[in-house]
């Protein structure tokens, strides 16, 4: 070998070394959305984890879990919620994601807020629109059917007003900004997926992060960001969801079948914040908690809401490890902890016995 010519040897070693390797196998994917939350966490001054009441808080989660037999199979008791495992059911949900976002009204009576009438019930917030969904639907409207998205002669925006419209005189909230995602989507998946939400999800391997990755790198509408300290923060909300509604409406299975599952985090919305708030789990500056308490807006993407946002999402991810250091058996993950929560907040609404209000901000991410 003359000077000139390279080492192989050595050049692999330090390939090697690097991790660019071309024998090694490739890294698993990843939504990078636990690590921002880690980083908001650590730079965060307006919100804080009480160790203290978080631990306490994972107790007394793992226990009512226990005592409900709470497990990924309470998603489909809900009454809404699809029961069918069919294609179907796949756009149904999809839709149902693609415009998970922003219910809460500031109408003072809250008896003439958004809400959908539907099988002699009254349904407000999420499930609200998953009522008007299901309206639709029996209405012969075909809403759930990507295709017929971009149809635009026939697929009006009227038709789409005919379809969120209210049971009260305050109509569902952003319907400009959801007529838009639904346009959007309709666009991409006919462009980059042949139309098809199969084809999305057999495009992700069986992988939650991937699915995410190819969710938020696609569609601008699930590309949930927001800067601090000039750091872009990932959060992903409803991308995540729904990988976690295919996850518990499937059982695990056919198309809600992912080997990574437990590689989302919780979906950092308004209700999780304030019942880790409720728990003693999250403490707030003065300022904020006025603000909060006060009913005022929070502007999407300042640093409050990033603040609250981060530090929720990883205040569930120390929850679960304790969890699992008390019972290292646990079958317990970041999703099923939020549904939880979730469903314990709104309880607690339902109740009228919620101890703070929800932080209040307009956005599509959640």
């Amino acid at each position: 070998m003359s000077d000139s010519e390279p080492d192989e040897e050595l050049l692999g070693l330090l390939r090697q070394s690097l991790g660019i390797d071309g024998s090694s196998a490739p890294k698993p994917a990843d939504t990078k959305v636990l690590k921002d939350a880690e980083y908001v966490y650590d730079h965060s001054i307006d919100v804080a984890l009480d160790m203290h009441g978080t631990k306490a808080a994972a107790a007394t989660i793992w226990k009512l879990m226990q005592e409900k037999q709470y497990s990924f199979k309470t998603w489909s008791e809900h009454t809404l919620h699809p029961k069918e495992k069919t294609e179907d059911t796949v756009n149904f949900i999809f839709l149902m994601d693609l415009l998970n976002f922003c219910f809460w009204s500031d109408h003072p009576d809250l008896t003439q807020c958004f809400s959908v009438d539907y099988h002699g019930q009254t349904f407000t917030g999420y499930w609200s629109l998953v009522a008007a969904i299901h309206r639709a639907v029996e209405e012969g409207i075909p809403i759930t059917t990507p295709s017929f998205w971009i149809e635009q002669t026939e697929c009006t925006d009227s038709l789409l007003t005919h379809v969120f419209r209210s049971s009260n005189p305050e109509p569902i909230p952003l319907l400009d900004q959801r007529i838009h995602c639904i346009r959007e989507a309709g666009r991409i998946l006919h462009s980059d997926f042949s139309g098809s939400v199969i084809t999305l999800i057999h495009k992700a391997d069986h992988s939650t992060a991937s699915l995410v990755n190819l969710l938020t790198t696609h569609f601008p509408c699930f590309n949930d960001v927001a800067m601090f300290n000039s750091k872009p923060i990932r959060f992903h909300k409803r991308a995540q969801i729904f990988v976690a509604d295919l996850w518990a409406c499937f059982s695990g299975e056919s198309y809600g079948s992912f080997h990574d599952i437990d590689a989302i985090t919780m979906f950092a919305d308004y209700r999780i914040p304030q019942m880790l708030h409720t728990l003693g789990c999250l403490r707030y500056s003065p300022s904020l908690e006025n603000h909060i308490r006060g009913l005022r807006e929070i502007e999407s993407g300042c640093s409050w809401e990033v603040q609250l946002r981060g530090c929720s999402i990883w205040c569930v991810e120390l929850i679960r490890r304790e969890i699992k250091r008390q019972h290292p058996k646990a079958e317990v993950n970041a999703t099923l902890i939020d549904f939880f929560l979730y469903d314990s907040m709104k309880e607690r609404v339902g109740e009228g016995t919620e101890t703070v209000p929800h932080h209040r901000t307009r956005s599509i991410w959640y």
